[in-house]
């Protein structure tokens, strides 16, 4: 497919694809760069596919994200810092009195946690871990990221919002908030 006048060239779309992964990816550098490999790659492989219903870089930004979680799903240690000490609160739960269904679904929540949290980018759990798990308050955790207090709200809202997606996406559950309708 010939390029087009207004499509950017491979450097810039290059440049402009890093910085985009580099904020899905909390600025870490060494994944936005193995990510934007595999998207190029994947996007070469399936150029013949691009109708141009979009812009070239919004086409490729989509494939990038598929990219960026496949990353996610495949290549995180799923027995993180984060995780560690998050399943040793699991263990409080633990009562001897228990039956083995009740013992059995503690260990199915835990192990649901534990694969949503290693969906999430880096940065995502690090805000988690200091507000569920230090239980530090947004000043606090601003002060320690060195970020303003309205950033660290902002953050975290969205670490929550993407915990709670990939929680449900693992769970195969709805959401607990919604109602179900009742059935007569």
């Amino acid at each position: 497919m010939p390029q087009n006048q207004s499509d950017p060239s491979p450097d810039q779309l290059s440049r402009s694809l890093l910085k985009f992964l580099l904020k899905r990816t909390g600025g870490d550098m060494e994944i936005a760069r193995e990510v934007l490999q595999d998207t190029w790659a994947s996007a070469l492989k399936s150029l013949a596919t691009f109708r141009r219903k979009s812009t070239l870089f919004t086409w490729i930004c989509k494939i990038a994200l598929y990219k960026l979680a496949d990353y996610y799903r495949h290549n995180i240690n799923r027995h993180s810092l984060l995780v560690v000490p998050l399943s040793e609160k699991f263990n409080d739960l633990v009562d001897p009195r228990l039956t083995p269904p009740e013992q059995l679904a503690i260990d199915e929540l835990v192990e649901s946690v534990k694969r949503a949290l290693a969906l999430l980018p880096p940065r995502y759990r690090q805000l988690l871990k200091l507000k569920f798990y230090e239980n530090l308050s947004h000043k606090d955790i601003s002060i320690k990221l060195n970020i303003s207090k309205r950033s660290a709200e902002g953050l975290l809202y969205r670490a929550k919002h993407n915990f709670k997606k990939a929680y449900t996406a693992v769970d195969n559950s709805p959401p607990r908030n919604k109602k179900r309708p009742i059935v007569n």
